[in-house]
Order: C-alpha cells, then sequence, then structure tokens
C-alpha cells in the first residue's frame, strides 16, 4: 500500500470532526416559492465538508445554536451536527 494510500485510508476512518468554519447561504427560488437555506460546514480546516438543507424554521434556530455554540463537532457517520457550551 503506498503512503498516499494509507494516509486516505486513515483520513476515511475519522468519524467525527471538529466544525472549523461554516457558510450560512439562502438560495431564492422561483416568484411565489420558497427560498432554501444552506448549512456549509468546513471539517477540520478543509478535510473534509457537510452541506444541510433545513427548512426556513429549522435553518433559523440552527443558526441561532452555531452562532451561540464555542465548540462545534460533526459525526460523519450518522450526520450528526453536535454543539458544545451552547449559550
Amino acid at each position: 500500500m503506498s503512503e498516499r494510500d494509507r494516509v486516505q485510508r486513515q483520513e476515511d476512518s475519522i468519524k467525527v470532526r471538529r466544525v472549523t468554519d461554516f457558510h450560512a447561504d439562502f438560495d431564492e427560488a422561483e416568484p411565489g416559492q420558497p427560498g432554501a437555506f444552506y448549512f456549509q460546514f468546513i471539517l477540520d480546516d478543509g478535510a473534509d465538508e457537510h452541506v444541510m438543507r433545513p427548512n426556513v424554521d429549522d435553518g433559523r434556530l440552527l443558526y441561532n445554536l452555531i452562532t451561540s455554540a464555542e465548540t462545534m463537532y460533526f459525526d460523519t457517520e450518522r450526520n450528526r451536527l453536535m454543539l458544545r457550551k451552547v449559550e
């Protein structure tokens, strides 16, 4: 096994990663149609990423939780965002 394959295998085995950045976006829809929120989570400084597409109400709540959390982690196996020390 090459060194590159070994490193890739090791990276793939990591199931919980720290969220090091996130972007909140809103896409406008056709006139009269609801838009969509998107949250892009950058994991371990770009080692991985995940996108969530909550509905409007969940998007507002999620944004408030994210901005009040001290630290965030993302479980890539279960697609679960974990927030630490939410104020």
